[in-house]
């Protein structure tokens, strides 16, 4: 198998999703959800349901008694005389106490089996798949239709790690990635087919997706055999062969996001061919981003080759319309601040007057963030782009366990320490909260996505009262 050999591919991914749906839930959704609750549902204001149905409905009538008037049957007489002839013979063969109740209670029945077959069947070509309900998906659908644009920025596994919890508050999230990666299988890809890394994207992408858990398997799985294969991952793979067929990335991200039904949009900060480079307190300039890290020096100065390049414009319009701007969290000079040297995009925030945030990272990062406070974050990120560009940070409120702590210094990374009053006086607010999950088993330290998540919309809804 070859890189040449994998567009042939793309084509049966979309197929092999549905399938895969299919067999996750065989049982009928009947079997699984009250039908009584479920009928209930449709009874919810928004559902944008009812009020078509019952305007079919009357068309119908309206319809039926202008053909009658035009062809002169005066229909609405003789309607009033056959109901009045019938409900009087039906009242001296049936008494009305018994007559009214019976005939009521049959049109009801039929107005539920003939709705509950209509539904049933609208649900069968809309959701073949049957491991959801049809109200459940519109309820859902409006709700996350309903939630502010939000634009996050950064890369790593931060970024995707926020993504997956924002997902369940907002259909319309704009994620914008870094393409500075050049370690890896992203590194190698760019080498030698000249692509823009996807790694980043890839993980973001797969975050977004409906059917994550699959999506991040098979986007996140690394070839173990195979000549020339060996160690890239099939996501990197599928982006770099979508990218040829599409012809640019941000084409190519567009055609998977469709294929793969990811909820918002993933974009590139740029379509440049960007490089870091870093001046370290020791003299040293050190090109590219993942010999950076490896350098374990004090980094003084970051920035890009070519420098100030033009940011993607689609990214740019996000920025603007956004109602909430998050930035972070990921490795600060590597994932954070590349994105925000692109003038264009650090210019929109910066000009930006919704809400803004910064999401500092629970841990010290070896070789990037020895030492660091939390305001230390924030003089790097102002530095690098010369202004402030957010209004709050976010930092953990718990210490990790005495089983993390020692794990973690093995390899020379402490808790990020809060300097509150330094962090007052660069003018920004401080938001604590318990954002952090822990390994029990490996002591690995991570942002809770679903908690943070809710954290950051419970301070956007403040923020904007405010």
């Amino acid at each position: 198998m070859s890189i040449s050999s994998l567009p042939k591919a793309l084509r049966v991914l979309a197929k092999a999703k549905q399938v895969f749906a299919q067999s996750r839930n065989p049982y009928p959704p009947s079997l699984r959800n009250g039908r009584v609750h479920q009928w209930f549902k449709w009874l919810a204001p928004g559902l944008l349901v009812k009020r078509w149905l019952l305007i079919s409905a009357s068309g119908v009538v309206l319809a039926t008694l202008g053909l009658a008037i035009w062809t002169g049957m005066t229909p609405i007489f003789f309607l009033l005389q056959l109901l009045r002839n019938f409900l009087a013979w039906i009242a001296e063969v049936i008494p009305n106490y018994v007559s009214g109740p019976i005939i009521i209670a049959g049109g009801i029945l039929l107005i539920l089996w003939g709705q509950t077959r209509s539904l049933n069947s609208i649900t069968q070509v809309l959701m073949p798949e049957g491991n959801e309900e049809l109200v459940d998906r519109l309820l859902n659908h409006r709700r996350l239709h309903r939630g502010p644009k939000i634009v996050a920025l950064g890369g790593g596994t931060g970024l995707s790690n926020l993504l997956r919890g924002l997902k369940d508050y907002s259909a319309k999230i704009t994620a914008i990635v870094t393409v500075a990666d050049d370690g890896g299988s992203s590194g190698r890809l760019r080498r030698e087919i000249g692509v823009l890394p996807p790694g980043d994207i890839r993980n973001c992408l797969a975050a977004l997706a409906d059917e994550e858990k699959l999506l991040t398997e098979l986007f996140q799985y690394r070839f173990r055999a195979g000549d020339g294969l060996v160690g890239h991952s099939f996501g990197n793979l599928f982006l770099t062969a979508m990218s040829d067929i599409a012809g640019d990335l941000e084409q190519a991200i567009a055609a998977s996001s469709k294929v793969l039904a990811v909820r918002g949009e993933v974009l590139p900060a740029t379509l440049s061919d960007v490089s870091l480079w870093a001046e370290l307190a020791d003299g040293r300039r050190i090109e590219g981003e993942s010999s950076i890290t490896k350098a374990n020096g004090q980094i003084l100065k970051i920035g890009c080759n070519p420098a100030n390049p033009p940011a993607l414009p689609r990214a740019v319009e996000g920025l603007r319309e956004a109602d909430f701007i998050i930035i972070g969290p990921g490795s600060l000079y590597t994932s954070v601040i590349p994105n925000l040297l692109v003038p264009e995009i650090a210019d929109a925030i910066a000009n930006s007057e919704v809400p803004r945030i910064y999401v500092c990272n629970i841990m010290t990062q070896p070789g990037e963030t020895d030492g660091y406070s939390v305001a230390d974050h924030i003089r790097a990120i102002d530095r690098a782009c010369g202004r402030p560009l957010f209004d709050a940070v976010v930092v953990q409120g718990k210490v990790p366990s005495a089983k993390a702590l020692i794990r973690y210094s093995q390899e020379n990374s402490y808790p990020v320490v809060l300097d509150r009053e330094a962090v007052t006086q660069l003018g920004r607010r401080v938001v604590i909260a318990n954002v952090m999950d822990e390994d029990e088993n490996t002591g690995l330290i991570r942002h809770n996505s679903q908690r943070l998540a809710g954290m950051l919309l419970r301070w956007y809804g403040r923020a904007q009262n405010i």
